[in-house]
C-alpha cells in the first residue's frame, strides 16, 4: 500500500472524536468516512473533521470503496461482530481495546484476519507510548536488575454514571474489568509475561455489574499487584522493582509523559511528552504496517491479545465476573 491511506471510523463517541482529531493531523493517511446508527450523527461528525463521507448504518461504511483501514470505536460487546463484518468486506482493522469480550471471540476474529488476509490489530494505545517504549529499554538493559515487583492501578469514580450505560450495565460487558482493568493486567504482561497464577477479587454494583478487582500474578521470581476500580480515585502511578533500583510511570501512567529511576540512592526524571493525547502513535503503527503489506503488529501481535484475554478471563472466572450474554 503506496498512496495515502484512507481511514473509517466506525462510532462515533468521545473516544472517536478524540481518535479523530490526531488521524488528522497525521501526513500519510485521511479520514475518509465515518459511520453511526445515527445518519445525523454521522453528519456532524464527518462535518467537524472534513470527512468526505458519512453513513448512518455500520455496514454502509464497511462496504464504502474509498475506506482502507476501520477504527472500531464501539462498546465492547459488538467490537467482534464489527470487526468480522468489516474485514470480510475487505477492510482493515484497528479495534479498540478489549479486542473482544473474551478469548473465543477474538479467535473467531483472528481466523477471519487470516482467511481474509488483512490486517488486525487490538488499539491498546498504552502500548506505543514513548516513555512505555524507553522504559522497556531500560529495563532490557538491566538499570534495575533482576525484576521483582510490580504495582499499577486504574481507577475513577463511576458510581454516578447511568446504570444503563456501559460502565455499569452487565448486558454491556460493564464493570472495571475490561474497561480500566485491562492497563494494569497489561502492564504485568508487558513487563513480567504469562504469571503461572492468578489471584483476584471482585466487588459488585446492585446491578450486578464488577466495580472493585485487585489481582495478584505470580511469577517464579516476581509479584504484580494490580487493582481497577469504578468506585472511588486512585493514584494511577505505576512502579517497576528490581534488585538494582525502581521506575516509576507518571501519573496517569497509561497515558504517561514520562518516568522517574531511582538506582544507586539517586532520582532522575525523563519526560517523554506526547502527540497530543497519544493516540498518534498506534494510528502510526497501523500505517507503518499497511504500508509493508503486514497482517499485524510486531509490537502488539494477534497473540498478545489472546494473552491479554486469556488473562482477563482468568480474573473474572476467579472473581465470579459472567456477562448475562455468556450464558
Amino acid at each position: 500500500m503506496e498512496n495515502e491511506i484512507r481511514w473509517g471510523i466506525a462510532g462515533l463517541g468521545n473516544i472517536a472524536h478524540k481518535f479523530a482529531k490526531e488521524l488528522i493531523e497525521l501526513p500519510g493517511c485521511q479520514l475518509t468516512a465515518v459511520g453511526s446508527r445515527s445518519y445525523e450523527n454521522a453528519s456532524s461528525f464527518a462535518q467537524s473533521y472534513d470527512a468526505p463521507f458519512y453513513f448512518g448504518s455500520y455496514q454502509e461504511l464497511f462496504e464504502c470503496e474509498e475506506v482502507d483501514v476501520v477504527y472500531i470505536a464501539t462498546p465492547h460487546t459488538s467490537h467482534a461482530e464489527l470487526s468480522i463484518q468489516a474485514m470480510n468486506a475487505g477492510k482493515h482493522v484497528l479495534c479498540e481495546k478489549p479486542l473482544a469480550v473474551n478469548r473465543k471471540e477474538a479467535l473467531g476474529m483472528i481466523k477471519v484476519a487470516m482467511d481474509r488476509k488483512v490486517f488486525l490489530m487490538e488499539a491498546l494505545w498504552t502500548r506505543f507510548n514513548p516513555s512505555i517504549l524507553k522504559v522497556l529499554d531500560r529495563i532490557d538493559s538491566g538499570v534495575i536488575g533482576k525484576l521483582a515487583y510490580l504495582r499499577a492501578d486504574f481507577a475513577f469514580y463511576a458510581l454516578d454514571r447511568k446504570e444503563e450505560g456501559r460502565l455499569l450495565n452487565p448486558q454491556l460487558a460493564g464493570g472495571s474489568i475490561l474497561d480500566i482493568g485491562i492497563y494494569p493486567i497489561f502492564l504485568a504482561y508487558l513487563i513480567l509475561g504469562m504469571p503461572d497464577t492468578v489471584l483476584a477479587v471482585s466487588n459488585f454494583y446492585k446491578t450486578g455489574a464488577e466495580i472493585q478487582t485487585s489481582m495478584i500474578f505470580s511469577y517464579p521470581e516476581a509479584q504484580a499487584i494490580l487493582y481497577s476500580g469504578l468506585n472511588s480515585k486512585s493514584e494511577m502511578r505505576a512502579e517497576i522493582s528490581g534488585s538494582e533500583g525502581t521506575i516509576f510511570l507518571d501519573p496517569r501512567w497509561h497515558e504517561t509523559q514520562g518516568y522517574t529511576l531511582e538506582s544507586n540512592g539517586q532520582r532522575e526524571h525523563f519526560d517523554h511528552p506526547t502527540i497530543g493525547m497519544g493516540y498518534t502513535y498506534e494510528i502510526e503503527e497501523v500505517n507503518n504496517c499497511l504500508t509493508k503489506g503486514k497482517t499485524q503488529s510486531l509490537l502488539w501481535s494477534h497473540q498478545n491479545s489472546l494473552d491479554l484475554l486469556e488473562l482477563m478471563d482468568e480474573v473474572r472466572a476467579q472473581s465470579k465476573v459472567v456477562f448475562p450474554f455468556e450464558g
